[in-house]
């Protein structure tokens, strides 16, 4: 009798431990994907003053023919005027990272002296989150200024996407904005539509407050992983 207790008490030890085991192999699994998908500051190409490339589009959310136009306009505006706009849209954000906050590397990585930022704009969108992110250097914010750039980035590029995730619409207004204000013509405003609607909130976040939200989801995700793969994979042992 003694002999079977301690059979029956090692095959539960036993068992116990291959659920462990395999509830982490396959916590492991479902996790490992997610930070894979982030688009990595090291992942955007290299800019340098004079290069003419204007769009970077990894997140493939803009349509080649758009993307001609933009480019178009924008390298007639780096030729009259001397100012540069360049465009970004990624897929997602590193844990932690604010499109701001990711704008603002890119945009020291790309022009590391005042020099060479001084007539550069940079524009970053993320299309998972619908964050922005805009950077002016110091020659360039005489003409987009403060005031400007916020309701570029709240109204001009976000409204379209309120609508339906409208990123073409999104940046061809905002290129067509860019380019008249850094032209020195007066400022189009943000779109028409606007004007009959209620006023549009800004949706930028603080450090912080991503960050916090992106802890809640991840703490809820491994909780309730942690949880149910192990019963799940408990129960189908037993049957």
């Amino acid at each position: 009798m003694k002999y079977l207790r301690s059979k029956i008490f090692g095959s539960r030890k036993y068992l116990q431990s291959l659920v462990f085991s395999i509830g982490l192999a396959i916590l492991t699994t479902l996790l490992l994907p997610f930070p894979a998908i982030a688009t990595s500051l090291y992942e955007i190409p290299a800019v340098a003053p004079g290069d003419r490339t204007w769009v970077i589009d990894p997140a493939k959310a803009i349509s080649p023919i758009n993307e001609g136009k933009i480019s178009s306009d924008l390298e007639k505006l780096a030729e009259t005027t001397g100012n540069e706009v360049r465009l970004v849209a990624i897929r997602r954000l590193d844990y932690g990272e604010t499109a701001q906050s990711f704008t603002d590397k890119l945009f020291e990585q790309w022009f590391p002296t005042p020099t060479a930022q001084a007539n550069q704009t940079l524009i970053v969108l993320d299309t998972l989150s619908s964050g922005t992110g805009i950077r002016v250097g110091d020659k360039a914010k005489s003409l987009l200024t403060d005031d400007i750039s916020k309701s570029l980035m709240t109204q001009t590029i976000l409204y379209p996407l309120r609508e339906g995730e409208k990123y073409n619409q999104a940046f061809l207004d905002a290129s067509d904005r860019l380019v008249a204000v850094l032209s020195g013509a007066p400022d189009p405003g943000a779109p028409q539509q606007l004007a009959t609607d209620v006023a549009v909130e800004s949706t930028y976040k603080s450090t912080e407050e991503t960050k916090s939200s992106n802890a809640t989801v991840w703490v809820i995700g491994f909780l309730v992983a942690a949880t149910i793969i192990p019963m799940v994979t408990y129960y189908i042992y037993v049957r």
